[in-house]
C-alpha cells in the first residue's frame, strides 16, 4: 500500500515539473545563489520524497510511455547567457527531454540556474561556480555560455552540453566534420538563411537592402552575417550590417539602420534579441518590417520567420544530455546535432502595425500564425 500511494505522489510531482520544467529551485540573475549542499536544502513545509524502489515507475505527461526515475542523484549547472523567449524556451525543453530520460527536477535530479544577463565576462564566473561545485554535467545555452563552460571545465572530467550555438564550428567548440574537440558536444540552431531570404523576397519583391545588427563579440552572428552575404545576391540583395558592443548600442544603431535599408532581419544574436522592442520601435517608426529568427521574436513584433521551435531544439539537447549522465556515451564521442527544418511564422498584426499587406496565400502558408503582438 505505502509504494503504491508513493509512486501515486511520485507522477503527480512529475506531471508537475514537466508542465513547468523552466522553473528551477532557485534562479539567480548574475551569480549563483544556490546552496552549497543543495541536497540538504529543504524548503520549509516540504517533505522530503522517498526515492522510488526499483521498478517503480513514473507516468508520462504526454501519454507515451512511462518513464522511470534513473537510479542515483545528480546535480547539473545550466548557464544562459541572456533572458529572452528563445533561449527560455531551450531551457525548458532541455529540461523536458531529461525527465523524459528519467531525470526529474526535485526527484534525482538537482538544477542550478544562472542568467549571464548577456554578459560575457559573467559566463566565465558561472561556470567557474559549477565546476567547483562539482557538477555532473554543464549545460550552456547559447556561444558564449558554451565556450566560457568549455574553458571552465578543460582540466576536469565534467561534461559539457550545448544548445542554441549557430556555427560550433567557428565557435571553436568542434572540428570541421562535426567532431567535438573536447569533452563537449551538443545542439546547433543555425539559421536557414537561403530559406529566410526566399521569405522576405516573396513578402517584398521590390525590396533591395537588408539591414542586420549584430553583436561583434558574438562568433555565432560573425559567421551567420557571412553567409548571409554569401547568398544575398542570388537573391537580389544587398546586406547592411551594423556591429555592435553592448546592448546599450542598439537603440542609434536601428535607427540609422532604418534609414538605410528596405527592412531588417535578425540573428540568433542575444544581445540584439534581447533589446528586440527597441529595435523594433525604431524600424516601426519609419514603417520598415523586422523579420525574426524564431517564434518568439515573431510573437513580440516581427513580421515573419523562418525559424526553428527552440522548445524542441532543448529537448533534443536534453535527450543527448541523458546519454552522457546514464554512462550510454561521452560528450568527446558524440557529434553535435541540428533541427534542420525551418518553420514558417507570421504575425498580421505586426505587418498591419506598419501598413504592410500580406498575401493571404502567404499568410495560409504559415505553420503558425499570429493576430497579436505579445511582450512579456
Amino acid at each position: 500500500m505505502k509504494k503504491k500511494v508513493i509512486a501515486l505522489l511520485l507522477s503527480m510531482v512529475v506531471a508537475a515539473n514537466l508542465m513547468a520544467c523552466g522553473n528551477t529551485t532557485e534562479e539567480a540573475s548574475n551569480t549563483s545563489q544556490t546552496a552549497e549542499n543543495p541536497e540538504e536544502d529543504v524548503t520549509e513545509g516540504e517533505t522530503e520524497t522517498e526515492t522510488p524502489e526499483d521498478g517503480e515507475m513514473l507516468e508520462n505527461t504526454e501519454g507515451n510511455e512511462d518513464v522511470k526515475l534513473v537510479e542515483g542523484s545528480y546535480t547539473i549547472g545550466i548557464s544562459q547567457f541572456a533572458e529572452h523567449g528563445s533561449l527560455d524556451n531551450c531551457k525548458e525543453g532541455f529540461l523536458a527531454g531529461l525527465a523524459e530520460e528519467g531525470f526529474v527536477e526535485g526527484e534525482n535530479l538537482t538544477v542550478l540556474f544562472d542568467n549571464a544577463q548577456a554578459d560575457t565576462g559573467t559566463t566565465s564566473t558561472i561556470a567557474d561556480n559549477y565546476v567547483s561545485q562539482n557538477v555532473d554535467l554543464i549545460c550552456g545555452i547559447a556561444t558564449p555560455s558554451a565556450m566560457s563552460a568549455y574553458n571552465s571545465t578543460m582540466n576536469t572530467e565534467i561534461p559539457v552540453i550545448y544548445t542554441a550555438v549557430s556555427d560550433p564550428v567557428a565557435a571553436g567548440l568542434a572540428e570541421e566534420d562535426g567532431t567535438p574537440v573536447g569533452n563537449i558536444t551538443g545542439t546547433s540552431d543555425y539559421l536557414a538563411v537561403t530559406e529566410q531570404l526566399q521569405m522576405i523576397r516573396d513578402i517584398l519583391p521590390d525590396a533591395k537592402t537588408i539591414g542586420i545588427i549584430y553583436t561583434t563579440s558574438e562568433t555565432n552572428s560573425e559567421s551567420t552575417i557571412a553567409e548571409y552575404k554569401k547568398h544575398a545576391q542570388e537573391y537580389g540583395f544587398e546586406i547592411v550590417d551594423t556591429g555592435i558592443n553592448t546592448i546599450g548600442d542598439v537603440e542609434l544603431a536601428a535607427a540609422n539602420l532604418a534609414d538605410k535599408v528596405d527592412c531588417i532581419t535578425n540573428l540568433t544574436d542575444n544581445t540584439v534579441v534581447s533589446a528586440l522592442q527597441t529595435e523594433l520601435a525604431a524600424a516601426n517608426a519609419k514603417n520598415i518590417p523586422v523579420f525574426g529568427s524564431e517564434i518568439e521574436q515573431v510573437k513580440s513584433g516581427c513580421v515573419a520567420s523562418m525559424g526553428l521551435e527552440y522548445f524542441e531544439l532543448g529537448k533534443q539537447t536534453g535527450h543527448m544530455a541523458a546519454k552522457v549522465l546514464k554512462g550510454e556515451a561521452k560528450a568527446s564521442e558524440m557529434q553535435f546535432e541540428t533541427i534542420t527544418e525551418a518553420s514558417l511564422y507570421v504575425n498580421t498584426e505586426a505587418a498591419n502595425k506598419i501598413g504592410l499587406t500580406l498575401a493571404e496565400e502567404f499568410v495560409n502558408s504559415a505553420y503558425q500564425v499570429f493576430d497579436t503582438i505579445v511582450v512579456e
